[in-house]
């Protein structure tokens, strides 16, 4: 199988190209051959790709940053992959993107299903939405994978950060009342790669939703951290209030993830072993 990945740097774009398996064959479109910030130019690359299958991991993940440049975030996120789509449909390749959590409002207390609507309360959440919506608009195969809590070894995440900070301080105040699920950039490469391959066999693609299990707090995900690195800062829960950001966060992250187990037989990863296999790299 040949995948044409966009994507270099990122969290899950790094854990694709480090964990592709043996049959298949990566081309890999960094920013020095697709620079999303201009969609004609991802157009016309993505028509000339040569593959079975196109992976999107390029995007826009500056949440709080994106409220005061919304034209970048749509430009990324929503533009240029409008863009991909389109060519993907125009050559015939199945498209697989990677979206989030955010395109939803975070209301509720019930994990969040595919085909419901979506709602996005920041830029960035909107700009997701866009994207989403241009591949719809498309006529391209396509999969969208959601998923949330994104961590890995590599770029900048929760993790790092609370290895840093717990280093440094005896008493971290995180936030206990957004919910939702970790997922390792790992098992989100992993899933990514079934599903590729279930698209050239033929699958008609969809939305669907992948994140780690069981649904945690930041501030009970923060306390497994330091448990797991033996780091012994402590954690005080604090309102979502209490910690004011330039971009809303929605407060359930929940997400319901029957239809990928169903279709492709992929389950929701144990975050916490997923944890521990990002701890022991840093530490190497």
């Amino acid at each position: 199988m040949k995948i044409a990945l966009f994507g270099q740097t990122g969290q899950v774009a790094s854990e694709l190209i480090r964990r592709a398996p043996e049959n298949v064959a990566l081309d890999v479109y960094g920013r020095d051959k697709a620079e999303f910030m201009m969609p004609a130019l991802v157009r016309d690359v993505a028509r000339k790709v040569r593959a079975d299958v196109i992976v999107n991991a390029t995007a826009y993940t500056a949440v709080d940053r994106a409220e005061t440049e919304p034209e970048v975030a749509d430009t990324v996120n929503g533009t240029s992959v409008r863009a991909l789509a389109e060519a993907a449909a125009e050559i015939g390749v199945p498209l697989l993107h990677v979206s989030t959590d955010y395109v939803f409002d975070g209301g509720g207390q019930a994990a969040r299903r595919p085909d419901e609507p979506m709602s996005p309360l920041s830029a960035y959440g909107r700009s997701k939405e866009l994207g989403e919506r241009g591949i719809k608009d498309s006529s391209a195969r396509a999969a969208i994978l959601r998923t949330s809590w994104v961590f890995s070894a590599h770029g900048t995440n929760f993790v790092k950060t609370m290895l840093r900070l717990g280093a440094a301080n005896g008493e971290l105040t995180i936030v206990a009342d957004q919910i939702g699920g970790p997922t390792p950039a790992a098992a989100i490469a992993d899933a990514l790669y079934a599903v590729a391959g279930a698209m050239v066999d033929g699958h008609a693609g969809g939305v669907y939703h992948f994140s780690g299990a069981p649904d945690v707090s930041w501030a009970d995900f923060a306390r497994e951290i330091f448990c797991q690195s033996d780091i012994p800062a402590k954690v005080r829960d604090i309102p979502t209030s209490d910690f004011p950001r330039p971009a809303p966060r929605p407060m359930n992250s929940r997400l319901d993830c029957t239809t990928l187990e169903q279709e492709f037989g992929i389950a929701r990863p144990d975050w916490k072993a997923g944890l521990a296999e990002v701890l022991k790299e840093l530490r190497v």
